[in-house]
Formats: structure tokens, sequence, C-alpha cells
């Protein structure tokens, strides 16, 4: 099935958010290495890698957050409480609000960084800068913002994956087994 229904979601949708969740976990636990166990010689190198990486997740964002807009999105179970309901929409918004700042603000840190342009994706493509500066208390300001929503997103994914794991093991729902490959219900 490619398209979302009201009862499930389509391949399309599952392929982009099991995708994203890959590559959040691995900037999540890359920018974290490199910016606490890598060897400063081989800093730069990292963070270019990781650059890349962020602007390829960037891409898939937007064409995940287009095919949401575009397409229906599943109904919740039937009998989710009221406040479920809300706080599963509100924490939805919120990790799409998350990944959107923190791939922007990388992005534009990209732009401050001495030594190094972090301009290529990690397929090698050219990315236009969309903030350039070498005023060293801008870049510091842009990367304490940069890891602050990397960490609150960090801890969202930990809640969402809870979550996810709450309904399948717990309430013994269809919520996760619709999002994973193979039986909706």
């Amino acid at each position: 099935m490619i398209a979302n229904t009201k009862a499930a979601w389509g391949w399309p949708s599952k392929l982009l958010h099991w995708i994203g969740a890959v590559l959040i976990l691995l900037l999540l636990g890359h920018g974290w290495w490199m910016t606490h166990l890598a060897p400063r010689p081989d800093r730069l190198a990292h963070y270019a890698g990781h650059a890349g990486l962020g602007y390829d997740f960037m891409a898939l964002l937007v064409l995940r957050l287009l095919w949401r807009w575009t397409h229906a999105v599943p109904e919740m179970p039937a009998g989710m409480p009221r406040w479920e309901t809300i706080s599963a929409r509100a924490s939805h918004v919120t990790l799409y609000l998350l990944m959107l700042a923190t791939t922007v603000i990388g992005w534009a840190l990209a732009g401050t960084m001495r030594g190094g342009s972090l301009n290529k994706d990690a397929f090698g493509l050219p990315v236009p800068m969309i903030f350039t500066s070498q005023v060293r208390a801008t870049h510091e300001s842009l990367e304490d913002l940069h890891k602050t929503l990397a960490y609150m997103l960090a801890v969202l994914v930990v809640i969402h994956l809870l979550a996810a794991l709450r309904h399948h093991f717990i309430k013994r729902d269809t919520v996760l087994r619709r999002m994973w490959y193979g039986r909706d219900s």
C-alpha cells in the first residue's frame, strides 16, 4: 500500500520514518562522540561528515513533511484516552519542530566553522551556506543552541520510543505495528 489510510501508514511513510530514525540516532551518537571523544586533529573531518549527513537528513525531513501534509494521517486506535491523543499529537509536532530547528541551526553553524567549509552533503553534492560569520561569539552561540536542541531531541526520541513500546507490550494496540512492516492489526 502506497497511500496512507485512516487505519494504516503506507510504505513511503514507513520508509521515511525508519530511515529518519536511523539517521537521527547516527547524528546524535556521532555528534556526542565527535565533541567529546574524537581526537582534536580529526575533528574537522568529523564535523564535515556530521554536517553532510545532517544536510541529507534535512532533505529527507522536508520530503517526509511534504508527504505527511499531502496524505492522510491514520487515526488513533479506538478507545485511546483524550489525554493520550493530545500527548501523541503534541509530541509529534514537537519532534518535527526539534528535528527542523536542530538541522537548520546546524546548517547555520556550519557557516561559522574555521579551517574549512562544511558545504557538501554525504554524497559530495554542494550545499549553499545559509549563514556565514567568523565572529567567535556567534559560532559559540549557534553551537550551544545546536547542542541544546539535539539533547532535547534525544530526550523526546527516548520518550517516543518508550511510548511506542508501551503501546505494543502493555496496551497491545496497533500503534507500533502499523508503523512497522507487515501486519497492521
